[in-house]
């Protein structure tokens, strides 16, 4: 007995060519990188107070370095004791466009307490190697030189902290400013007078 077949259907492939299998795995997705959402209110702040913190630490070392060359210019004045300076080595400097001096680097070498001590001597005058040149030195800072004529140039000054106080002072104010803005929105307000809604 011949069993006939019965005929496919192909109303669905009217080629009549074989088709592949097919599974329906689900909607397929494009996986796309996440989108980073920048406060721009945070932002101004994280710029300004990079900006206060690096304008406090320039006026912290004006102040520093003021201090510390007052001093030094009264410890020569009150403790400074006179040193014979023979002059080693002193080498041109050069100017703004390399074609002109701008006078010389000299150093030199001091005894001092009966010890030996090798420092630049202030100014930018020739001194022929070998020559002798007056000093003043501190015995407490033996390190500490200058030259009479540099001496009667310096003079501790409070002028030394006008910049570093108008930096410091600048900060303070921008702080304050910040500080009682801050204290006089009510609570859950944002600076453009909107109410922070959002979920604490």
């Amino acid at each position: 007995m011949t069993m006939i077949a019965p005929e496919s259907d192909h109303s669905d492939n009217p080629s009549g060519r074989p088709v592949p299998n097919q599974r329906d795995d689900g909607p397929v997705t494009a996986h796309r990188g996440g989108t980073v959402s920048v406060d721009p209110r945070r932002a101004k702040q994280v710029v300004l107070g990079i900006v206060l913190t690096t304008v406090a630490v320039i006026g912290v070392v004006l102040l520093v370095a003021g201090i510390q060359n007052n001093s030094q210019i009264n410890s020569l004045r009150n403790n400074g004791v006179p040193v014979t300076v023979t002059v080693g080595t002193c080498l041109g400097l050069m100017g703004g466009t390399g074609q002109n001096s701008a006078g010389y680097s000299c150093s030199g070498t001091y005894t001092l307490g009966g010890t030996l001590y090798r420092q630049a001597i202030p100014g930018i005058a020739f001194h022929a190697p070998g020559s002798t040149v007056p000093g003043i030195a501190v015995p407490d800072d033996p390190k500490l030189l200058t030259t009479p004529d540099q001496l009667v140039r310096q003079h501790a000054s409070w002028s030394a902290f006008i910049i570093p106080g108008l930096l410091l002072a600048l900060v303070g104010a921008t702080l304050a400013f910040l500080l009682v803005g801050r204290r006089s929105r009510p609570a859950g307000a944002v600076p453009d007078g909107n109410v922070d809604t959002e979920p604490r």
